[in-house]
């Protein structure tokens, strides 16, 4: 849901978080910039973090990220609800907008970021498949990582011509290969970006969910993937970490027939996230270049850089 007309910078971002706390009386101040990518994350005070989602010119976009920052808050507190280990929406009427940006208020999971290690990521995926669907009270989307038949494909403008026109294609042969896939695991609630960067461990070394921006129904083995193509492709984690996550999550999603084409798939939603960064981002704009000749060509991935 990135307006790639619209730039969004730090700065950007910093004047946006200032007027959405100056409207629910949170206190900017000292604000610390965590990362900024498909958001902008913030440390506000000393247990806050607040979501800045990127600008929009269009209405309709505009209001499809409301809705997308209203659905995270609702998913939160129902997960919560039933004992789940999730982050936790603040006790304020948000989201907020300002600066054509949806802005949305987080208890930090810890003073510093720390990552789970596999098993208990495996474990927060497990359970979360393993819950009832929703109450009618949480919408959940349906998972459409590629966008639904007649929906715009991206214009990729920040890459060269011929890759822009070869991530189109791409992104529409992964647009039809997503229904056609037979998932073993079936659908439900699923996370949408589930893998080891989205589950920290809080100050009493519990794993916590984050990042609730792609939580809809969908294939279960969506989920799986990322695992599974860090570990098999690009060398982000170890045959004995994947084993550990199979053992842990109970399915191996690489015996799967249908691994190798989800694989391609992530791959491409993977890079088309980066691509949309590429007009305004040099950094962006080589590591896209290196992974479409890579998927191009059929070359290693083990030199993509992680973003």
């Amino acid at each position: 849901m990135i307006d790639s007309r619209v730039s969004f910078t730090v700065e950007v971002a910093s004047r946006a978080l200032t007027l959405a706390c100056q409207q629910v009386g949170i206190n900017s101040s000292g604000a610390e910039l965590i990362r900024l990518g498909s958001n902008g994350v913030f440390r506000i005070g000393d247990d806050g973090i607040a979501r800045v989602s990127p600008p929009t010119a269009r209405s309709s976009t505009r209001s499809a990220i409301v809705e997308n920052a209203k659905k995270q808050i609702a998913v939160s507190r129902w997960l919560m609800s039933v004992g789940y280990s999730v982050t936790r929406a603040m006790d304020v009427a948000q989201p907020v907008e300002a600066e054509d940006c949806a802005v949305t208020f987080w208890e930090s999971v810890g003073p510093e970021t720390l990552f789970a290690p596999i098993e208990q990521v495996a474990a927060l995926i497990r359970r979360l498949h393993d819950l009832d669907w929703p109450p009618a009270t949480v919408d959940l989307p349906e998972l459409l990582p590629f966008g639904g038949t007649g929906q715009p494909v991206p214009d990729f403008d920040g890459l060269a011509t011929s890759d822009a026109v070869f991530m189109r294609e791409r992104y529409l042969w992964a647009r039809e290969q997503f229904g056609r896939l037979e998932y073993p695991l079936g659908r439900g609630p699923i996370h949408g970006d589930a893998n080891v960067g989205n589950v920290l461990v809080d100050s009493h070394g519990e794993a916590v969910l984050i990042d609730l921006d792609s939580f809809s129904i969908g294939p279960r083995e969506w989920d799986l993937i990322q695992t599974a193509l860090f570990a098999d492709r690009l060398g982000w984690h170890t045959a004995e970490e994947y084993r550990i996550f199979v053992e842990v999550y109970g399915y191996d999603i690489t015996q799967w027939e249908g691994y190798a084409t989800l694989a391609d798939m992530r791959e491409i939603a993977m890079t088309a996230w980066l691509s949309n960064q590429a007009r305004t981002s040099p950094s962006a704009a080589a590591e896209a270049a290196k992974r479409i000749e890579a998927i191009r060509s059929g070359g290693s991935r083990r030199d993509w850089g992680a973003y």
